[in-house]
């Protein structure tokens, strides 16, 4: 069928694309094709998923190979959902990006830029559609060299140190990842995700599962900076091109969250979880980190560490769900997957116009911008909002089903945690307000003239995600009726 070729040319055409835009001469032609290719991608993506909505499953074997022999992509609801998040945020960064990598990247560095994010794209997008464990484990390294170079093109030094500590994190990630595979499959025989599935009952009391089954979490707990194995991530968002730092913090951990869904509930399966301390580990990592990661991103004096702080406190409340082990438990981190995305993307893509215009994002030096940027204050101030949780935005929605969650556990100390991390949130969204808004200019600003706003291609791409931070406030369709049928597929027979 025609929509299964079309599954694997939304891999394949940001792939084909990189070693075209790599030789292709620095300035906007680099650009345009890579945006050109991202709102492409982002089409395949949008008609994928609603080709699955309803249930149906696609599969695509590679080469004409059957599987388990072969290669498959095998798309459902759920890595339908994750694919067009991918996507659609790069197809917002991408037209942000024509200023801000002017900005940020020197002239003769913009073709290779722009080749490494098709490739960072291309990795994502092949973690999310393939059903081979194998497979993923290419995707992700393609996906992790390129963010590698990517964030080492940041202007300052620590660009440098901070790619590197992602490098040897991200590899002792990929390390344990691959030896767990490597176990599977020697006990199985198959690197399949659905034959997997269906050979891994019988062979539950193996100890050689479960320490593949430990290997495969602490590996991609380090992917996704699950705390405590947190610490590369604050350096990667704070010292990256302001580019980089959208893309990756709307989409790589995003990914990395739908692969523990994958692993957990798909290829291991809900019985098996129910046997290990699994649920009880993960709530304890997400509880700590919610309200310790707040904590840090309070007393953050650069407005980039703080949001990365956030974030991972925000990817606690995604694994809190998968904690919970229940339906609405797991509807609640896709939700969150989704609406996290838009929420974290708008914020940083509104720092980012910030620092376009004053070239630096520690906080003393935005005094006094919000009066002078208005369309960039008041989409901090509406990010920042649906990152608290307030009624009306799509962080709301995601914080309700967590709560409906726990109650319906009567984990009440969780409650009181989720509750407690919107307060925090609070606290650490009002220092950027405050310091945007209420303080007085500064002594370098009262020199020289008015800051003007931010560039028009910088404000659309914002206000785009700014919008849906509150369209999805109200309207729940896509995301929790998608993430409702995803869960379906993922907990079959849960109640």
């Amino acid at each position: 069928m025609i929509e299964n070729h079309l599954s694997l040319l939304l891999v394949a055409l940001p792939l084909l694309a990189a070693p075209i835009v790599a030789v292709l001469p620095n300035g906007r032609l680099p650009w345009a094709l890579s945006t050109l290719v991202s709102w492409s991608v982002c089409y395949l993506a949008a008609w994928q998923l609603i080709n699955v909505s309803s249930g149906q499953v696609i599969s695509y074997e590679l080469g004409g190979w059957a599987p388990p022999w072969g290669i498959e992509y095998r798309i459902d609801a759920a890595n339908a959902l994750v694919a067009l998040i991918v996507s659609g945020i790069a197809a917002l960064t991408l037209p942000y990006a024509l200023k801000s990598v002017i900005k940020e990247i020197p002239h003769q560095q913009h073709a290779l830029f722009y080749a490494a994010f098709m490739l960072c794209l291309t990795g994502l997008l092949g973690i999310a559609q393939t059903g081979d464990i194998f497979n993923l484990f290419v995707f992700l390294e393609i996906s992790s060299l390129s963010s590698y170079a990517l964030i080492s093109l940041g202007k300052q030094r620590q660009a440098l140190t901070a790619a590197y500590q992602y490098l040897i994190m991200g590899t002792i990630g990929a390390t344990f990842f691959i030896i767990g595979v490597g176990l599977l499959y020697a006990m199985t025989g198959t690197l399949n995700m659905a034959d997997l599935a269906q050979r891994l009952p019988e062979l539950y009391e193996h100890r050689t599962i479960h320490t593949a089954f430990a290997f495969i979490m602490v590996g991609f707990a380090l992917k996704l900076a699950l705390f405590p194995l947190h610490l590369w991530l604050p350096n990667a968002y704070t010292y990256a091109p302001t580019v980089v730092t959208i893309f990756l913090a709307a989409t790589a951990t995003k990914v990395a969250v739908y692969v523990m869904l994958r692993m957990v509930f798909t290829v291991f399966g809900f019985s098996f979880i129910e046997n290990t301390p699994t649920d009880e580990l993960f709530l304890l990592l997400c509880v700590t980190a919610i309200l310790s990661m707040s904590f840090y991103a309070i007393y953050q004096k650069d407005s980039k560490r703080l949001l990365a702080y956030s974030s991972v406190a925000q990817i606690a409340y995604m694994m809190l769900g998968i904690g919970l082990g229940s339906v609405l438990g797991v509807t609640a981190t896709l939700v969150h997957l989704f609406n996290h995305a838009l929420m974290k993307g708008a914020l940083f893509m509104a720092i980012g116009a910030l620092i376009y215009r004053v070239g630096s994002s520690r906080l003393e030096h935005f005094s006094g911008l919000g009066k002078q940027m208005p369309w960039t204050f008041a989409a901090i101030v509406i990010g920042g909002l649906s990152l608290i949780g307030v009624p009306g935005t799509a962080g709301f929605i995601s914080k309700w089903y967590l709560v409906l969650a726990a109650i319906e556990q009567q984990h009440w100390l969780i409650v009181g945690v989720i509750l407690m991390g919107s307060l925090l949130a609070v606290a650490y969204v009002w220092k950027i307000i405050e310091v945007l808004y209420f303080n007085a200019t500064d002594e370098r600003e009262q020199q020289n003239t008015a800051v003007k706003e931010a560039p028009l291609m910088m404000l659309i791409p914002m206000w785009v995600l700014v919008l849906a931070n509150i369209y999805f406030g109200f309207n729940t369709e896509l995301t929790v009726g998608t993430a409702e049928q995803a869960v379906k597929l993922l907990m079959p027979g849960a109640n």
